[in-house]
Formats: C-alpha cells, sequence, structure tokens
C-alpha cells in the first residue's frame, strides 16, 4: 500500500468518524427539540420541518457538487425503493429514540450486520460458517442482555430499533442489483424527500405549532444531518467500505456521550455489557465478509 493509499483511508475513517459524530449530534438534536415542546407527537412536526431544511440544503450541496440532473434524481427507480425503506426505518428509529435513551438504541440498530448476514443465508441462501453464525447468535444473546426481558424497563420499545435495523437491511438486500446510476448525493436527496413527505402526511393527524426556539433546535439538527450525509458520500469517496464500516460502532460512544449531556442518560450495566458483545460479534462478522470478498 503507498502513501497516497494510506492517507485516503486514513481519510475515509475520520469521515466516518465525523459522519457518526454528525448524526448523534442531529438525533439528539431532534429529541430535545421533541422534549422542549413537551410532546411525544410533536416528533412528527419536527422531523418534517427538518426534512425541509435538510432536502433544500442537500440540492444545494448537489448544484456545488455535479450540478442538478433533475431527469436522473427523480427517476431512478433505486432511489425510491431505499427511500421507502428508509422511510420505515425512520419512523422505527425516531419513535424509538424519543422513548429510549440514545445509547440503547444505537446500540440496538447496530445489529444490521448481524441481520444482514442472517439474512442472507435464510433468504438469499448464501452461504455461511459455523464463525459466523456463532457470532450472528452470539450478537442477539447481547441483544437479550440489552432489553433485559425479566425487567423489559421500557416495555416493548426495544422492538423499534431492531425493526429500523430490519429496514436497512431490507433497503441494502433490495438494492443490491440496482446498477450505480445515481450519484449518492441524488440517492441521499429522494430519500430525505420522501422522510419529509411521509412525517408531513402524519404531522397532519398530530400538529403542533413549534416556537423560535424549537425551529432553531431543528435548523441545527438538519445542519448536522446535511454534514452528516456529505461526510458519509466522502468516506465512499475515499475509502473501501470494508475498511470503514466497522467504524461506524463509534456512533454507540457518541450516544453514550450525548445522552448524558443532553438528557442526563446514564447506562446501565446491561446495556453496556450487550453493547459489547453486539460490537464484537458485528465487527467479528464484518471482517469475516472483507476476508471472503463480500464487502470492498
Amino acid at each position: 500500500m503507498n502513501d497516497d493509499s494510506r492517507i485516503n483511508n486514513l481519510r475515509g475513517i475520520i469521515f466516518m468518524l465525523l459522519a457518526s459524530l454528525s448524526f448523534a449530534f442531529n438525533d439528539a438534536l431532534v429529541k430535545y427539540a421533541v422534549k422542549d415542546i413537551d410532546s411525544d407527537q410533536s416528533l412528527f412536526s419536527v422531523v418534517f420541518v427538518r426534512g425541509i431544511f435538510t432536502s433544500i440544503l442537500i440540492l444545494i450541496s448537489i448544484y456545488f457538487y455535479a450540478g442538478i440532473n433533475l431527469s436522473k434524481i427523480f427517476y431512478d427507480k433505486r432511489s425510491y425503493i431505499r427511500g421507502l425503506c428508509e422511510v420505515f426505518a425512520a419512523f422505527s428509529f425516531l419513535t424509538s429514540l424519543i422513548l429510549m435513551p440514545m445509547a440503547d438504541v444505537y446500540t440496538l440498530l447496530n445489529t444490521a450486520p448481524l441481520i444482514i448476514t442472517a439474512t442472507g443465508a435464510i433468504l438469499l441462501k448464501e452461504r455461511v460458517g459455523i464463525r459466523r453464525w456463532s457470532a450472528v447468535i452470539l450478537g442477539f444473546v447481547g441483544v437479550l442482555i440489552v432489553i433485559n426481558p425479566g425487567n423489559l424497563e421500557f416495555g416493548y420499545v426495544f422492538i423499534l430499533p431492531i425493526l429500523a435495523a430490519i429496514f436497512l437491511t431490507l433497503r441494502d438486500v433490495i438494492t443490491k442489483g440496482y446498477g450505480d446510476s445515481s450519484s449518492s448525493l441524488e440517492i441521499i436527496f429522494i430519500t430525505s424527500v420522501l422522510v419529509t413527505i411521509a412525517f408531513g402526511i402524519a404531522a397532519l393527524f398530530f400538529p403542533f405549532d413549534l416556537n423560535y426556539k424549537s425551529m432553531l433546535f431543528i435548523l441545527a439538527a438538519s445542519v448536522f444531518l446535511t454534514i452528516a450525509y456529505l461526510f458519509s458520500v466522502l468516506t465512499i469517496i475515499y475509502a473501501p467500505l470494508s475498511l470503514t464500516s466497522s467504524t461506524r460502532y463509534s456512533v454507540i460512544v457518541f450516544g453514550i456521550i450525548l445522552g448524558y449531556l443532553f438528557f442526563q442518560e446514564v447506562p446501565n450495566p446491561n446495556m453496556i455489557f450487550g453493547a459489547i458483545i453486539i460490537s464484537l460479534s458485528g465487527l467479528f462478522v464484518i471482517q469475516r465478509e472483507k476476508k471472503l470478498g463480500k464487502i470492498h
């Protein structure tokens, strides 16, 4: 590996860390805005307004990055399929984010690599060896530790981040066969628009007036979300997924820190122990996928 490759790989890892941190800040600000309004049902209005700001910012980024090609943006079926899966994932994830500690949500969301492996073996008949199956099973043991079935502190809300992980997995499986005819930013733009429309429709049934203070939080969240998307694109440009994918688990640490700073959320021993097991299992699966050439 030459010096340029090493530098690009390092940039890719740094960009992934910054993307994870930006996503976490966005989530914290959305949750803070909802809590400040003092009604969980205001989530739909908050995300709708955030989506308007974010879609505009992404469109501006596309204009400066590669120029706007409306036919390319709006006629790629893959973008809509990804977007619909993201809509369901967003409903599940954001609802759980309001009702559960951030770190718990991120931990359960990061079961996605385990779900991808299990889905590939069961639905796509991909060959999965005993080591990866062992990691998947161990990871789901970690899930049981986090949710603590004997206590169920948050009721059955724990299902929501797992559902979000399933929808994200389904997104990747469904769109796997499509050609890469759109840039990452264009796909993200369609996703943002569809999520905005979906939450806008939901907001019609749960309308809330947003004050100036909450609007500032929402605007800040949209800026962080746009920055997170841009860093995600830069990550793909500079480094292979096999190198940067394991860095995504840093969002659990960011969730613990921001959850404490914003909401005084202190993780319990079950969450920490389960998060370690899930993270190690996921990292093992990612490394095995890398060695088998399934991620590049």
